[in-house]
């Protein structure tokens, strides 16, 4: 082997030599530096921990004191509930900490790629990845608190279907040009229920928001035409089959709520329940139309042709009414009657009545 080839050969080794050594000095720091990330990730923790616990135990005091103020408990039994509650979330602290200490200590003597997937005061972690950049924490769950010992007021999704129909002024109610079958309504909505007074729930107040689509399926080949002002129900000049006229309106309900409930008591806190309960709601509401629309399909030439007509009916843009249920649980016989006429400035006024059910979901 001449020198010129001993010093490649040389050259290639001492540069195999470093290029690994290098890698292998990079591989450490890096393991090294989502070790680290992990231990800082799980002190951070420990700080949580004892604030989440000590929030916990503020809560039950402040449960107590609400028993104390209602007359539930004597004066010594609050003191030592407090002592006990004290007592406990000491004891959750002093347990967690270890936990963390714990995983703290099985991190620091093993690699990067060891990972960890606990309950950790009430999510579960999920750590991945081998480097600053790369590592992630993913929490999923949701954070465990104590019981509110007194929740006044609850919420519920809303939702009624049933008949519509229009009372017009003059007119019988059976001589409606408006098909009862056809003619319907659909209501969907949130609402919140809160109980008046302190030691009984008898009495309740429910209010919310609603969307509210109130629909007329139009008799005898009429729909409505709008003259200067005036909207009256015409002869349509070739056989219509379909006259569809809607409204949609956001209201805004209040409703009294009364009836019976079972009181549910535990140690630290208490419910009424209504489930399986009969309940009376009487009230109102008031809000906004929001559209109106006219929807007429006929044939015309040996055409189909739908026609949408949005607007331009001069329907009363102030919605407000009365309204009222009969429940068993959360199914309830619902009734609404708008004191406004649908249309504003009419010879003959016309109100929207509804009838049909009511389910409240919570």
């Amino acid at each position: 082997m001449n020198t010129i080839t001993r010093l490649v050969v040389y050259a290639i080794i001492s540069l195999t030599f470093t290029t690994t050594h290098a890698q292998e000095k990079a591989t450490d720091s890096l393991k090294k530096t989502s070790v680290d990330y992990k231990i800082e990730a799980l002190e951070e923790q420990k700080i949580k921990i004892e604030k989440e616990e000590k929030d916990f135990l503020r809560q039950e005091i402040e449960a107590i004191n609400e028993r104390l103020d209602a007359k539930q408990i004597t004066a010594a039994e609050a003191e030592e509930l407090k002592k006990e509650a004290a007592k406990k979330r000491a004891a959750n602290i002093e347990n967690r900490l270890a936990i963390i200490d714990n995983k703290i200590a099985l991190i620091s003597r093993n690699d990067s790629g060891y990972s960890i997937m606990e309950d950790d005061g009430g999510y579960i972690s999920i750590s991945f990845g081998n480097n600053d950049e790369d590592s992630q924490i993913i929490m999923l769950g949701k954070k465990n608190k104590p019981k509110k010992f007194d929740r006044r007021t609850t919420s519920d999704l809303v939702f009624a279907i049933g008949f519509n129909n229009a009372i017009i002024e003059g007119q019988d109610f059976d001589d409606s040009p408006y098909k009862l079958g056809g003619s319907g309504f659909v209501e969907l909505g949130y609402a919140w229920k809160t109980r008046i007074f302190d030691n009984s729930n008898f009495w309740r107040l429910k209010y919310g928001f609603s969307f509210q689509w109130n629909k007329f399926d139009i008799k005898d080949n009429q729909y409505f035409l709008n003259t200067d002002g005036e909207v009256t129900l015409q002869e349509f000049p070739v056989e219509l089959n379909k006259a569809k006229f809607r409204t949609t309106n956001l209201v805004f309900p209040v409703h009294l709520e009364f009836g019976p409930s079972k009181k549910i008591e535990k140690e630290d806190y208490f419910r009424y329940s209504t489930r399986n309960q009969f309940k009376v709601g009487l009230g109102g509401y008031a809000g906004l139309n929001i559209g109106s629309m006219q929807k007429l399909k006929y044939k015309e030439d040996g055409n189909r042709i739908k026609n949408k007509q949005r607007g331009g009916f001069e329907v009363n843009e102030f919605v407000y009414g009365l309204s009222g249920y009969l429940a068993w649980g959360d199914t309830a016989l619902y009734v609404k009657y708008d004191l406004n006429p649908l249309f504003k400035d009419q010879a003959f006024d016309q109100n929207n009545i509804s009838v049909g059910l009511r389910f409240d979901m919570d």
